[in-house]
């Protein structure tokens, strides 16, 4: 029979806003307040440095994505530097970032509502189930349709966002950057890590490179644009946000703030429609990402061969994205009768994305040309993830577990094999 392929549609402009989409989540809305609360006005130092620690790794993915342009992504390159067995365990333990973390940060924009609208768990658990729903059924169409749609949603958010900043700079006051070092040059360690958060989905990209219409070439365009834009508005929102002074006490959700300084109770419903196009932008991209990666791996017998079957017309693949639906919907439910915190439900997935790139990065360190500047990419980003990894806590455990789960499957099932052949 043959093989299936993926549709090729994807430009590099749709790929700048799918990467936009992947890494740009709801931090924005609440992190530069909460990390101008940690370190003072040098938390813009934070948001600095991560967004210059962020370019290594975008510039490493992109010099393998040239290389090997395959939808399995990151599992890809992990397969040509170690061999396919690191590279299932890699996919098993990738397992645990997408089917958690996007259901919870559905979760998170939906909360916006309450600025506008009083709302009880079960209700924003609903909106949430209705994001959700909405990109699986956009990503059944086919990509073209989802990166045409990924292309309005991140227009309007960059538009929202420029909009905010420009209305905040009339009332940026130099004097609210002193004392700049307001609370220790240590504070900016922990910082860092938050501002870390903030700079993860690039991984969730390249599993598209079989879709681009030019990998080689717009692979690299969209993952270096896509970094130069978000760098551009982190930094850009963290400015204003201490310059400001919309921080302190209670409040943590910076933007409204910001906002509400200059349009006043309108500011609320320009935040929540801000949080959720923010939301459903990040939902749209990484479900792309994943499942792909998902297909890729279950066609190189990684996974249940029953998802390596695209659609027969749309040519997507459906029986993952139907799958990924039921697991959204298990955890929603499970949210809402246990109700844990989102920041503890993010933490598991957040180390997954960390783990992601140490192995993405030891794979690049062996495949690439070692001294060549994209080998030093690697090096950077290899000693940066590893440097974040140690303060993950807890959430250390995460992906061991994933990792030994994904072992005894593969032993299984090479068991099973072992004995059909010995039949």
């Amino acid at each position: 029979m043959k093989q299936q392929s993926l549709n090729r549609t994807i430009t590099w402009v749709q790929g700048t806003t799918l990467t936009i989409s992947a890494v740009l989540g709801c931090g924005i809305l609440v992190l530069p307040s909460i990390t101008a609360n940690s370190a003072g006005p040098a938390s813009l130092l934070s948001w600095i440095f991560m967004s210059l620690l962020s370019f290594p790794i975008v510039m490493t993915m992109a010099h393998l994505a040239r290389l090997i342009p395959s939808a399995g992504g990151i599992t890809a390159y992990v397969r040509t530097a170690f061999g396919s067995h690191a590279s299932s365990i890699l996919s098993w333990i990738m397992l645990g970032s997408v089917p958690v973390g996007v259901p919870t940060i559905a979760l998170t924009g939906a909360y916006y509502i309450n600025y506008i609208e009083p709302l009880d768990t079960w209700e924003v658990i609903g909106i949430a189930l209705l994001m959700l729903a909405t990109s699986l059924l956009l990503h059944m169409k086919g990509i073209e349709v989802s990166s045409k749609v990924s292309v309005v949603a991140i227009f309007m958010i960059l538009s929202l966002l420029v909009t905010a900043i420009i209305v905040s700079i009339p009332h940026v006051k130099f004097s609210a950057f002193y004392p700049f070092v307001a609370h220790g040059w240590f504070s900016l360690g922990s910082t860092s890590v938050m501002v870390f958060f903030s700079f993860v989905g690039w991984e969730m990209i390249t599993p598209l490179s079989e879709e681009f219409k030019n990998p080689k070439r717009d692979m690299s365009i969209s993952l270096l644009l896509g970094a130069a834009c978000i760098s551009v508005l982190y930094i850009s929102i963290s400015f204003v946000t201490i310059g400001t002074h919309s921080y302190g006490g209670n409040h943590i959700a910076s933007l409204n703030m910001l906002v509400s300084k200059s349009l006043g109770a309108s500011g609320a419903f320009f935040t929540t429609a801000l949080a959720l196009f923010i939301t459903f932008s990040t939902v749209h991209a990484n479900i792309a990402g994943f499942s792909r990666m998902v297909y890729a791996q279950a066609r190189d017998g990684n996974f249940p061969s029953f998802f390596a079957v695209l659609h027969p017309k749309h040519l997507t693949p459906a029986r993952v994205l139907a799958a990924l639906g039921t697991v959204f919907f298990g955890v929603l439910v499970i949210f809402g009768w246990l109700k844990p915190s989102i920041g503890t439900l993010l933490k598991g997935p957040g180390t997954v994305f960390i783990v992601s790139y140490i192995f993405t990065m030891l794979a690049a360190i062996k495949i690439l040309k070692p001294l060549t500047t994209g080998w030093f990419m690697a090096l950077i980003s290899l000693f940066t993830s590893i440097a974040i990894f140690l303060f993950s806590g807890w959430a250390i455990l995460y992906p061991i577990v994933l990792a030994v789960i994904g072992e005894l499957y593969l032993h299984g099932r090479n068991s099973f094999n072992n004995l059909k052949s010995d039949e």
